[in-house]
């Protein structure tokens, strides 16, 4: 007699990201924090989820909600840039009319890879691959963002020696970094770290207001010629690249 197929069973923080939901590191917390119900209970870190093919892609037998609401299936995978303007909050909002969520298409269901400051501008990636979204975001994994800067007055080298070699405010000290000049008072910065508001407190603490701020690269992702406000779809080559660039 032949053996009944094996059911295809995943762990359900991996699921949750294969979705788009959010990163794997994320949905353990929405676990731990009890905002993840599966089968009407609470979801523990142990929990999986058997996978199963529907016409609309991958989806799973158990019932999933978040925080109430229903889990959707797994989605064909996408990823677009953004050239972001200032004033465009990332944070999906609903009501609130600055929010990038109005700028997004209803389907499929992109989140942004990290945030950009309302008042920064510049390169963001959007994607619905949980994944890969946790590859980029993990401090771990130390990937490079480029930024250029321009501040409220020139600077002279020594500014830019201290930037690099990193700076300390409050209670953080960042790590190096590559600094280049670009202008008496505009230069050109490459993190591994995603520290809230990094530049500007970095700058700040160095006797500088950042006047502006827009991010023109992340890993091998590069803005480009894409006008402010827009966004499109990455070409096969630029998600390959990408994806090499973070095994």
């Amino acid at each position: 007699m032949a053996k009944a197929p094996v059911a295809n069973k995943v762990r359900l923080a991996k699921y949750l990201a294969l979705t788009g939901l959010c990163s794997r590191r994320a949905a353990t917390r929405y676990i731990r924090d009890g905002l993840i119900t599966i089968d009407g209970r609470p979801a523990n870190h142990i929990d999986t989820v058997t996978l199963m093919e529907t016409p609309g892609g991958t989806d799973c037998r158990e019932t999933l909600l978040f925080d109430g609401i229903g889990v959707e299936g797994i989605e064909a995978k996408q990823y677009w840039m953004l050239n972001k303007a200032v004033g465009t909050d990332c944070r999906l909002l609903p009501g609130d009319p600055d929010s990038l969520l109005h700028l997004l298409p209803a389907a499929p269901r992109l989140y942004p890879v990290g945030r950009l400051d309302k008042d920064s501008r510049g390169l963001l990636l959007l994607t619905n691959d949980g994944e890969l979204t946790q590859k980029l975001m993990h401090p771990d994994f130390g990937h490079s963002k480029v930024y250029h800067v321009r501040v409220d007055r020139a600077f002279g080298d020594d500014f830019l020696h201290l930037m690099a070699q990193g700076v300390s405010y409050r209670d953080v000290t960042t790590l190096p970094c590559e600094m280049k000049r670009l202008a008496d008072d505009q230069f050109e910065i490459v993190l591994t770290q995603g520290l809230n508001r990094q530049i500007r407190r970095m700058s700040q603490a160095l006797g500088f207001k950042v006047i502006d701020l827009k991010r023109v690269k992340i890993q091998s992702l590069e803005l480009g010629a894409l006008n402010e406000g827009e966004m499109r779809q990455l070409t096969e080559p630029e998600i390959t690249k990408l994806r090499s660039a973070l095994e």
